[in-house]
C-alpha cells in the first residue's frame, strides 16, 4: 500500500464501540463494495466500502466482516472473510491478502476464506443465539442510488435464507460513530492536507496565461501521486474565467486567459481519508481591484463561519446566519439593493442569485461524509467551511473552501498552512517571476 500502516488498533477500538451500541442477540454483516464495470471487459478504480473499511482496514474486493458478539466461541465472535489468492488470481491481477496479512492489518484473529461463509453464517446464525440482523445499507440524505450494491444483493439474500429473523439498520449507528474522528483519523485527514498544500503551491508557481486546465490538473496529480496518495478525493474542478459560476464544472478543458481567475476546488486523499480545498486565484498574478473585492468579502464570511460553527449548533441554524452574512456582503459590493431584499420571498430570497449553496458538511472517509445534519455539531467532528460568490454577469465567482475540526473552545483549521491571504497568492505566484 502506498501509506503508512494505520495501526490494527484503530480498527479494534472502532469494532468494540460498534458491538456496544448493538442489542443483546445480534450479529451484524459488512460487506465490501463491488468492483463496477465500465464497457466492455472494463472497469472503474476500485472504491472500498467506507464502513467496512472503517471497521477492519482491509481495502479488498469480496471481503465481509461479520460481527456476532453473543456466539457461545469466542474465535467466532469476529470473523472477516477474504477472497481466496491463488496461482492464476496473482499472474493476472497481483497480491491478494492472506491471512496473517489481514489478520495484521485489522486486528482480526478469525479469517475464513469467503467461500466458507454461508456455511459458518448458517451456524452463527443458528447456534448463536441470534434474534437481531443488523445489516447496511447507503443511507446518505444525498445519496441517490441507481445500480444494485453488494449490500444490497445481501439483504435480498439473507432476507430470504432467514425470513424469521428481526433485521435491523446498521447505517444509523456507523454515522454516529463516524461523525466524531478519532485522534487518528485527524493525523492521517492532516496528511491529505498537507499534500493538497503541496499541490497547490505546485499550481501557484505553474499558472500563467495561456495555460490549459487540464494542465493545472495534471500539476496536482503529480503532486499528489509523488506524496503517497492514491490521487483526487473527488473528480478535480478547474475551472477559468465564466466557467468560475458553475458549481461542478469538471471538463477542465479551458485554456485561461490574462484577467481571469480559476477556481480551483482540488485535494487529496490519503490512507482512504479525504481533504477538500477550494482556491480561487488570478491567472495573470494579480486580482484586479474588483476582484480582490469580492474576494475578501468572502475571506469575511469564511472567517465568521469558523466562530460560528460550534459545539451545539444546528448546521441549518448556522446556514441561515451564514445567509445573513452573506446578505450583507452583497450589499456593500452593490450586486443586490435594499429593494431587492424588500421584495424576496422566503422561497427565493435575494442573496440566492449569488450565493446558491450550503457552507459547510462533514468530512472524512467519504467527502460529503455520514452523521445527521439535524443533530448539533458534535465535538471531533471535521467539517468543510466553504462560501462563494459568483456573479455570471461579471464573468468570475470566488470560493473559498477549508477543513476544520471542531473544538471545545477553538475549532483547529487543517488546512492553516494553505495560502489564502490575496495577497499571499499574489506575491507566491509573482515571485517565480523574480
Amino acid at each position: 500500500m502506498r501509506h503508512e500502516p494505520i495501526g490494527k488498533e484503530f480498527f479494534i477500538s472502532n469494532r468494540r464501540r460498534l458491538v456496544s451500541k448493538l442489542k443483546p442477540g445480534s450479529i451484524a454483516v459488512l460487506n465490501s463494495n463491488d468492483i463496477m464495470p465500465s464497457n466492455a471487459d472494463g472497469t472503474l478504480g476500485y472504491i472500498q466500502n467506507s464502513d467496512l473499511y472503517y471497521l477492519t482496514g482491509i481495502h479488498q474486493e469480496e471481503s465481509m466482516l461479520v460481527l456476532c458478539p453473543g456466539f457461545p466461541d469466542k474465535k467466532y465472535r469476529e470473523v472477516l472473510f477474504l477472497r481466496e489468492p491463488n496461482e492464476l488470481l496473482e499472474k493476472w491481477e497481483g497480491h491478494k491478502l492472506t491471512k496473517k496479512e489481514a489478520a495484521d492489518i485489522s486486528g482480526i484473529e478469525t479469517v475464513v476464506w469467503i467461500s466458507g461463509f454461508e456455511k459458518l453464517f448458517h451456524h452463527m446464525l443458528t447456534m448463536g443465539g441470534v434474534e437481531q440482523v443488523y445489516l447496511n445499507t447507503n443511507e446518505h440524505y444525498r445519496s441517490d442510488v441507481v445500480v444494485q450494491s453488494r449490500d444490497a444483493r445481501f439483504i435480498d439474500w439473507c432476507k430470504k435464507a432467514y425470513p424469521l429473523h428481526e433485521y435491523k439498520r446498521i447505517a444509523p449507528l456507523m454515522g454516529e460513530l463516524r461523525r466524531v474522528k478519532q485522534p487518528r483519523e485527524v493525523e492521517l485527514m492532516q496528511k491529505a492536507c498537507d499534500i493538497t498544500e503541496c499541490g497547490f503551491r505546485r499550481v501557484l508557481e505553474y499558472v500563467r496565461p495561456g495555460v490549459m486546465e487540464y494542465e493545472i490538473e495534471a500539476e496536482f496529480i503529480h503532486e499528489f501521486k509523488r506524496l503517497g496518495s492514491k490521487g483526487f478525493a473527488y473528480t478535480p474542478i478547474i475551472a477559468s474565467g465564466a466557467n468560475n459560476v458553475i458549481l461542478h464544472y469538471v471538463e477542465n478543458s479551458r485554456q485561461c486567459h490574462a484577467g481571469d481567475l480559476i477556481l480551483l476546488d482540488v485535494a487529496a486523499e490519503y490512507a482512504n481519508y479525504n481533504a477538500d480545498m477550494t482556491r480561487t486565484i488570478p491567472v495573470s498574478g494579480r486580482f484586479t481591484p474588483r476582484q480582490k473585492e469580492v474576494y475578501n468579502a468572502v475571506l469575511r464570511i469564511k472567517r465568521q463561519a469558523m466562530k460560528l460553527l460550534r459545539p451545539g449548533v444546528v448546521y441549518f441554524e448556522y446556514q441561515n446566519e451564514i445567509e445573513k452574512l452573506m446578505e450583507a456582503e452583497l450589499l456593500k459590493l452593490k450586486l443586490i439593493n435594499k429593494t431587492d431584499i424588500k421584495n424576496q420571498s422566503a422561497e427565493s430570497p435575494a442573496f440566492r442569485r449569488y450565493f446558491y449553496h450550503g457552507t459547510s458538511h462533514m468530512l472524512g472517509l467519504d467527502v460529503h461524509d455520514v452523521g445527521n445534519m439535524h443533530a448539533k455539531v458534535a465535538v471531533g467532528s471535521v467539517w468543510t467551511i466553504e462560501p462563494g460568490i459568483y456573479i455570471k454577469e461579471e464573468g468570475f465567482g470566488i470560493r473559498l473552501e477549508n477543513n476544520v475540526v471542531i473544538g471545545k473552545a477553538k475549532s483547529f483549521d487543517l488546512m492553516s498552512n494553505i495560502p489564502i491571504e490575496a495577497d499571499e497568492i499574489e506575491e507566491i505566484m509573482n515571485s517565480k517571476k523574480k
